[in-house]
């Protein structure tokens, strides 16, 4: 199934984006998350990919083990770090082979002991590059990234939003955002781009708040601001994760249901490669 079919039908659709586990043990977890969620029925769920590539075999592993043995429809993230042309053609044709339909081109975070990103020798600069090379030469419905409240790297707004129409030019079906906690920046960021000429859907990620090292965990990947009602409430919590946990799924249930009810097309979670935040939010959407 090609993910950009399923927004093109009537309905949200609802995501969920998980990572590869570094050990067996975080495997058989994974599985077992994935099984929880599965009876939701969602539209398809994405893998990531470590920064510079680093679980390359990994995730493509486990994207095609979903889709074949568990009828999910999967896509995995193929970022920019660490890959180069004749890289990403084998990633791709062993994806194709397996009849895998769906990527998410990124430009990718680059390792941690090599902050600054260079891309690969005969790689690629940025998002839009990879996503013109893969509209070029395969057939794969292609998602992208968005960032409501701005690439972390980027100058200002302007220059963000022009880096996305680039992306969308290329030849990006739909995009999915990085998580963020005030709808307005969502609202805001969706009216800029369609004044830009995007007509494609731009997907909201929400990742819920599960505990306080969660919080921090958030802010160290430049993740949404905390508006300041949500602030004042997680200080309130003096630090008892139970009751963070609480006030996320209350806080991204809410989320949600505005958001569906302003006609976003889907809810894309991050889950964290856990299922019960994610499955009592959906459950209460339809309750």
């Amino acid at each position: 199934m090609r993910i950009s079919d399923l927004y093109s039908a009537k309905g949200p659709v609802f995501s969920f984006e998980f990572f590869p586990p570094k050990t067996e043990k975080g495997f058989r977890s994974l599985y077992h998350t994935i099984g929880e969620l599965r009876g939701l029925e969602p539209g398809f769920v994405s893998v990531t990919m470590g920064a510079g590539g680093s679980t390359r075999s990994k995730t493509v592993d486990l994207v095609i083990d979903i889709e074949r043995d568990l009828g999910l429809t999967a896509m995995t993230h193929l970022p920019c770090v660490g890959f180069n042309r004749a890289d990403v053609s084998g990633i791709l044709a062993t994806l194709g082979d397996a009849g895998m339909q769906n990527v998410l081109a990124l430009r990718g975070d680059p390792p941690r002991d090599a902050p600054d990103f260079v891309p690969a020798p005969d790689g690629f600069n940025h998002a839009a590059e990879i996503v013109a090379f893969l509209r070029e030469d395969f057939d794969f419905c292609i998602g992208a990234a968005a960032f409501p409240e701005v690439h972390p790297e980027a100058p200002d707004a302007e220059t963000d939003l022009r880096h996305l129409v680039a992306k969308v030019a290329a030849g990006s079906d739909f995009l999915i955002t990085q998580f963020f906690f005030d709808n307005a920046a969502y609202f805001d960021f969706c009216a800029r781009a369609k004044a830009a000429g995007i007509e494609i859907p731009i997907v909201p990620g929400i990742m819920p708040i599960t505990s306080t090292a969660n919080v921090k965990r958030m802010a160290s990947l430049g993740g949404g601001t905390l508006p300041p009602e949500l602030l004042a409430a997680i200080d309130a919590c003096n630090g008892d994760d139970e009751r963070t946990a609480e006030l996320g799924i209350d806080w991204a249930t809410s989320q949600c249901r505005e958001l569906l009810d302003a006609g976003a097309p889907g809810i894309h979670f991050y889950t964290l490669n856990r299922s019960p935040a994610t499955r009592r939010i959906h459950t209460s959407l339809f309750a």
